[in-house]
């Protein structure tokens, strides 16, 4: 391994004693102007000298865009540029950026305390959140864990499955059940979870867990019910729940997957079958939580209460990580009754006050106002706004539900070529695999909507033609 970062034994002998504090050492970095002096150019080069971007090589060549400001729901470059933000960075920023009362809640919360450990202390905003969390989400789930990000939420709850069959007794149920073009995200138990072959992480299946996998739920939201369609999923979990300790889904919207919509009556299928045969039914909240797709959460298209569900991303409305794991008091005092008595989980920034504090300004402003309304009113823009994107010759389909948009393309796009076209239009986007897809934040004005969806289907005819 390379030493030229390690001290020499003398750097710690008497050489030290004499060697005045402020004088640099021979091996000290040249002095650099501050970031606030770099201009854009030279940003770009740190960028690429120093940091490892989301699903990027350290030779990246794709372009790189600096963030000067962002206000409302707009980007603003560090080259003067303004995009609109169709993306909600990463579908978290719901009430758009630089909110006063966001703002505010983070403010008042740093004057008090900006974290403490969570270990034997309690603070009111974690309270509060795990409180609100309670009653707003699915009947049944009475405990709130919280964790860091929408992975490690996942973690949890895969874990308060397997730890909760072991207490009863149950060592054999400790696999898991996933769906076939689903995401649950990039930690090792996560990655088990997510499409095996189709997925992000296919390189690490030979020493992932081996999980068990149905097909995609093979109707969409608005597909005439059939029974058949519970077939694939309903043979195994009658072949394997003995062994089976969760099924593990995204309700009604498959995400980073593929951005499928599927019917409730799937949903509503599966939650049947878990409890008929003794399974927990785990729901992955994190992208479809809090207004995305038109209900408060996924499982709410169904009416349907789920064993453990994972909430993120939208959490604090895109200020600062944090996620959470409920259960259901059966689940919890399962767990409290096996050997260890605890759950053996237990974050060092678990229920960061500052954190918590956002969360519950920003549930505070999503439900008093009109969410819903805002939502469905995407909904209808995204439906007329899409459909000229449906006529492009390199377009497989279109389609929208809720505050999501999608236009899947007939074959991979081409990042390089795709992602300067929609900056040049003045958008903000960022497409994967076959997927250009939106999910604005929910205080989008009808006007930056239409430039958005013009300015799509305007790269998007460049991009054809290139």
């Amino acid at each position: 391994m390379p030493t030229s970062k390690q001290p020499s034994a003398s750097t710690f002998g008497a050489s030290r004693s004499t060697t005045p504090l402020s004088s640099p050492s021979q091996n000290s970095h040249p002095k650099t102007p501050p970031e606030s002096e770099l201009l854009t150019s030279e940003l770009i080069d740190a960028d690429r000298r120093y940091i490892w971007h989301p699903y990027s090589s350290i030779n990246n060549e794709l372009p790189l865009y600096p963030v000067a400001h962002c206000d409302g729901t707009t980007i603003t470059l560090e080259d003067g540029r303004k995009l609109i933000d169709g993306m909600s960075s990463w579908w978290s920023a719901i009430h758009g950026y630089n909110h006063p009362r966001l703002n505010q809640a983070v403010t008042d919360q740093l004057a008090k305390m900006s974290h403490v450990m969570f270990g034997g202390l309690t603070h009111r905003p974690a309270i509060a959140l795990a409180k609100r969390l309670v009653e707003i989400t699915p009947a049944g789930l009475e405990h709130v864990f919280f964790s860091d990000s929408g992975s490690v939420a996942v973690e949890v709850a895969i874990k308060m499955a397997l730890q909760y069959w072991q207490s009863k007794g149950h060592t054999e149920k400790s696999r898991l059940l996933s769906l076939r073009g689903g995401y649950h995200g990039d930690t090792f138990a996560a990655m088990s979870v997510c499409d095996p072959d189709t997925g992000m992480h296919h390189l690490f299946n030979e020493v992932l867990q081996k999980q068990l996998f149905s097909d995609s739920p093979p109707c969409g939201y608005h597909t005439p019910w059939d029974d058949q369609y519970l077939d694939n999923i309903k043979n195994q979990i009658c072949n394997h729940h003995q062994e089976l300790a969760a099924v593990i889904l995204e309700p009604i919207v498959q995400g980073a997957g593929g951005m499928r919509f599927y019917s409730p009556q799937f949903l509503s299928g599966v939650r049947e079958l878990c409890s008929e045969h003794n399974v927990l039914l785990i729901a992955d909240e994190i992208a479809t939580g809090f207004g995305r797709t038109g209900e408060l959460f996924g499982c709410d298209h169904a009416n349907v209460s789920p064993d453990i569900m994972c909430v993120g991303k939208a959490l604090t409305g895109g200020y600062m990580t944090l996620a959470a794991t409920l259960c259901s008091t059966e689940v919890a005092e399962g767990i409290a009754a096996g050997e260890a008595g605890v759950f053996m989980h237990g974050p060092t920034f678990m229920a960061n006050p500052l954190a918590c504090a956002v969360a519950n300004a920003s549930l505070k402003l999503l439900l008093e106002n009109d969410w819903q309304a805002s939502v469905m009113n995407i909904h209808k823009h995204l439906i007329t706004g899409l459909q000229p994107c449906a006529e492009l010759t390199s377009v497989a389909e279109v389609r929208a539900l809720g505050a999501i948009g999608v236009v899947e393309m007939k074959e991979s796009v081409n990042m390089a070529m795709l992602q300067p076209l929609l900056v040049e239009k003045g958008i903000w986007l960022r497409p994967f695999g076959k997927l250009v897809y939106t999910m604005p934040p929910f205080t989008i004005t009808e006007t930056d909507l239409t430039q958005l969806l013009n300015a799509l289907y305007s790269a998007l005819s460049d991009y054809e033609n290139l």
